[in-house]
C-alpha cells in the first residue's frame, strides 16, 4: 500500500484536491489515472480510501469513498535534540524516528550547539515522507526550536506527569534508559549536541527533576543517540 498525505482531510469530506507538486507526483511519477484507488492519512489518525476523478501533471482530485481511524496510543514520546551540524544528520534522525514511533520532536538550542537555526519548513517534508512511508496515519508533531532553559522551564510548568529523562556522558550514577523508563507511560528524553550538555545544564535538568540515563558504553553521535534512545522506548513497549 501507497500512503498520500493531505492534512486538510476530515472525517466528513466528500472530496479533495492536491497541491500542484503532489498532484504532478501521482500523475507522472506514479502514472495514476482516472478511476485509481489511494490511500491517503491527514496525520491525525484518519486513513481515506479515495478515487481519482480528475488528473492531470497540475491537478488531481479524488472522491473520498470510506474513511477509518486508528485509536492513538495511551502514551507519547517527546524527544528533545540538539541539532546536529551538519542538516544532513538531524534530518536522517527525523525520517528513522519518524518509522520507528515517535510523537513529538523538540529542537533544543544548547551551550555547545553548533548550529543555532534550523529549516522547519524542509525538515517538516521529511518528517510527512517518512510518516507516509512507513504507513503510519499519526504524524509526528516538530516542535519550533527552544532554548534549552526555555524549554526545560515551559516542560516542568506543563508537562509534570511524564517520565523525565536526560542522556548525558559526564561521570556520575545513571541507570541504562532500558532499565529505566516504565512502560506506556509519556515519556520525554533530552539528548544534547556533539559536545555534550554543558555542566550547568546538567545540573539545571536534574533540579527539574530531569533523571540521568545511559545508552549504554559506547560515546553516540547526536543523531545515533537520538536514534537509539527512540528505539530503545519502543521496545520496551512492545514487551
Amino acid at each position: 500500500m501507497q500512503l498520500f498525505y493531505a492534512p486538510d482531510l476530515v472525517e466528513t469530506s466528500k472530496e479533495y484536491q492536491f497541491d500542484k507538486e503532489e498532484s504532478r507526483h501521482i500523475h507522472k511519477v506514479l502514472r495514476k489515472t482516472l478511476g485509481d484507488i489511494l490511500q491517503i492519512t491527514n496525520g491525525k489518525g484518519w486513513v481515506f480510501e479515495a478515487k481519482i476523478i480528475a488528473s492531470d501533471a497540475k491537478h488531481c482530485s479524488v472522491q473520498i469513498l470510506r474513511s477509518t481511524f486508528s485509536k492513538p496510543r495511551s502514551y507519547r514520546l517527546h524527544m528533545a535534540v540538539a541539532p546536529t551540524k551538519m542538516n544532513d544528520r538531524f534530518e536522517w534522525f527525523l525520517e528513522k524516528a519518524t518509522e520507528i514511533g515517535i510523537d513529538e520532536i523538540t529542537p533544543i538550542i544548547c551551550d555547545h550547539s553548533e548550529r543555532k537555526v534550523i529549516k522547519l519548513e524542509r525538515l517538516e517534508k521529511i518528517i510527512q515522507s517518512a510518516a507516509k512511508q512507513s504507513l503510519n496515519p499519526y504524524l509526528p508533531l516538530l516542535h519550533p526550536q527552544a532554548s534549552f532553559t526555555n524549554f526545560i522551564s515551559n516542560v516542568t510548568k506543563e508537562q509534570s506527569n511524564q517520565q523525565l529523562f536526560i542522556a548525558h556522558c559526564e561521570d556520575q550514577e545513571k541507570l541504562l534508559l532500558q532499565d529505566a523508563v516504565i512502560k506506556q507511560q509519556d515519556t520525554l528524553i533530552l539528548i544534547g549536541p556533539e559536545g555534550d550538555f554543558s555542566i550547568s545544564e546538567i545540573n539545571t535538568a536534574l533540579a527539574h527533576n530531569f533523571n540521568p540515563v545511559s545508552l549504554g558504553k559506547s560515546r553516540l553521535r547526536t543523531e545515533t543517540a537520538a536514534i537509539v534512545a527512540c528505539h530503545t522506548f519502543a521496545l520496551k513497549n512492545q514487551h
